[in-house]
């Protein structure tokens, strides 16, 4: 079979009207609209191209870093980039500008997403399993804050004053490599093991307050989970102590709320030097324990 060329497509989008990333029948999806997209380009060179992505964003919830990848046979990748007859002597393009004028003419009748770039991916790479870290920001508008309404869909209100001071040492408690079980919903055969790689407060000129939270991958609802455990620690309901007692529990827990999704953006994937690309995706997919700890060092 002749090989396929990976593409790297780098995506924003507003989350407001989307039922998440992810492909669902009869729900309008950001997967959807963009393999839509792909599969109008490819109606002549089936089958049309499949989506996969770093962070499988749910409802609601936006990107502005979003990486995603998808195939291409000789054949599409070929009529990409060939020099179609009346349009003169054009010089060609390369097959990444190709796909970015192609698909991004059509996703321009879809203003929530933004394509910001496509390239031919190196070898090895995979959108999902050769990420080394994701970042997402959470805002909430408190009761110091301004109440921007041009900023409401991407923005938590909060009706009481937070401790901000409180959240962040809160939310450094959190970071380290743990079973994060009580703050992941469960799916069966998944591991809740991540490494938190740094989870910080702080105040914006306005006064509206920005988590960002950095990890290797998180689990499903894990952000907004591990941000109202710190939001229930700034309205003085938990305790510190409690939350760091917390990651020990293997069950979800509910003395917090999950935060809603709006105020939820995935700002930036980050992945390794190129020659790195495929050792790391299948480090990746092998399954994380954590490691035995014994003497002082165990909890």
């Amino acid at each position: 079979m002749p090989a396929t060329t990976r593409i790297r497509l780098d995506l924003a989008y507003d989350g407001t009207d989307f039922t998440g990333w992810a492909r669902q029948p009869g729900f309008r999806t950001v997967q959807g609209d963009i393999e839509d997209g792909l599969a109008s380009i490819m109606l002549r060179y089936p089958p049309s191209p499949t989506l996969y992505v770093a962070g499988r964003t749910d409802t609601g919830v936006h990107a502005v870093g979003q990486v995603a990848h998808f195939d291409l046979s000789p054949a599409q990748a070929d009529s990409l980039v060939r020099v179609q007859r009346g349009t003169g002597t054009r010089p060609p393009v390369t097959l990444g500008t190709a796909v970015l004028r192609r698909l991004g003419g059509i996703l321009v009748t879809k203003p929530e997403i933004v394509l910001r770039a496509a390239s031919v991916a190196p070898a090895g790479f995979d959108a999902r399993f050769s990420a080394l870290w994701r970042t997402y920001e959470y805002r909430i508008s408190d009761l110091l804050a301004l109440r921007d309404p041009q900023q409401r869909l991407r923005t938590t209100w909060h009706p009481a004053k937070l401790n901000l001071e409180a959240m962040d040492e809160a939310a450094a408690t959190l970071v380290g490599l743990r079973d994060f079980a009580a703050y992941c919903k469960p799916r069966p055969g998944a591991t809740t093991i991540r490494e938190l790689q740094d989870f910080r407060w702080r105040r914006d000129p306005d006064g509206v307050l920005v988590a960002t939270i950095t990890a290797d991958a998180f689990c499903h609802s894990m952000v907004r989970a591990v941000v109202g455990a710190t939001v229930a620690v700034g309205e003085g309901r938990l305790g510190i102590d409690r939350l760091a007692t917390m990651r020990m529990d293997r069950t979800r827990i509910t003395e917090f709320k999950v935060m809603q999704a709006h105020g939820l953006t995935l700002m930036r994937v980050g992945y390794p030097e190129d020659a790195e690309m495929r050792l790391r995706a299948i480090e990746t997919r092998n399954r994380r324990s954590l490691p035995v700890l014994v003497g002082d060092d165990a909890e």
